[in-house]
């Protein structure tokens, strides 16, 4: 048996069907367009670490079922309220340590992006190694426009995908892009038509993936991730939930959610 035998978890909010050295992470609450709840979230954060301690899986495609990849936060949770302030806090930081998850995993990572890949949406897709996108696909980050800063750490990592004056234009406004507009911005890698164009194109990225050798595409990862450490010093994403919990409260904010 080997040292890092791997079973799949069972999960409530995604669905993961392994297909060989290729694991199928869908996103499944296509009743909300797979608005991210708490839940959701966690189930994330808990699946991309637990992929670290495996080596049957090389690639990992995230994808979302139904109508879009991910239409942000489920507006109509009532989140429990947490027994106290350490726990508020660890809660206000699960979507963080979702997206560094995403981030951080050693399978390779591909977004699959459809419909919506809005807030929580974007940063699930942003933290995959590769995302391929519909054309009509809508990219937004609404967190500003509703009064609240971008969080989860998105910010230092958009800076490194698309530059510093395109995450600016991205975040401060709140700009919705299409599929084409992101791939030309770098926020995608290759953009479809279609959906049955963007399957073959997942598919296309995946088997050239598993063509190359396993050792050194991993190696090749880690040096990407580690040069690109620099977005990491003097690093507030620690802070974002904070930032959030405290801004959600403002008069803006209370306005601005309930008109979206």
């Amino acid at each position: 048996m080997s040292l890092l035998t791997f079973e799949l978890p069972e999960l409530e909010t995604i669905e993961l069907l392994p297909d060989g050295e290729t694991l199928r992470v869908w996103l499944n609450r296509p009743e909300s367009r797979n608005a991210h709840n708490q839940l959701m979230i966690r189930e994330v954060g808990d699946l991309f670490t637990a992929l670290n301690g495996q080596t049957q899986y090389r690639v990992v495609v995230l994808a979302g079922r139904g109508k879009s990849f991910c239409a942000g936060a489920d507006r109509k949770e009532q989140p429990l309220a947490a027994a106290n302030d350490r726990e508020a806090r660890y809660v206000n930081q699960l979507g963080r340590r979702a997206a560094r998850a995403i981030e951080d995993c050693e399978a390779v990572t591909i977004a699959r992006v459809h419909g919506h890949a809005i807030g929580g949406g974007c940063c699930f897709a942003t933290s995959c190694d590769f995302r391929i996108t519909a054309a009509d696909a809508l990219w937004y980050v609404p967190e500003v426009e509703l009064g609240v800063p971008l969080p989860w750490g998105a910010t230092p990592r958009l800076i490194a995908e698309i530059g510093m004056s395109r995450a600016r234009q991205f975040v401060m406004t709140s700009e919705r892009i299409d599929g084409r507009q992101a791939t030309e911005w770098g926020l995608a890698h290759e953009v479809c038509d279609d959906e049955t164009t963007l399957d073959a194109a997942v598919e296309r990225w995946v088997a050239r993936l598993l063509d190359l050798p396993a050792l050194s595409i991993q190696m090749a990862k880690h040096q990407l991730r580690g040069y690109a450490q620099l977005t990491r010093l003097g690093d507030l994403s620690e802070f974002d939930g904070d930032a959030s919990a405290h801004s959600i409260r403002s008069e803006d904010a209370q306005a601005r959610f309930g008109s979206f």
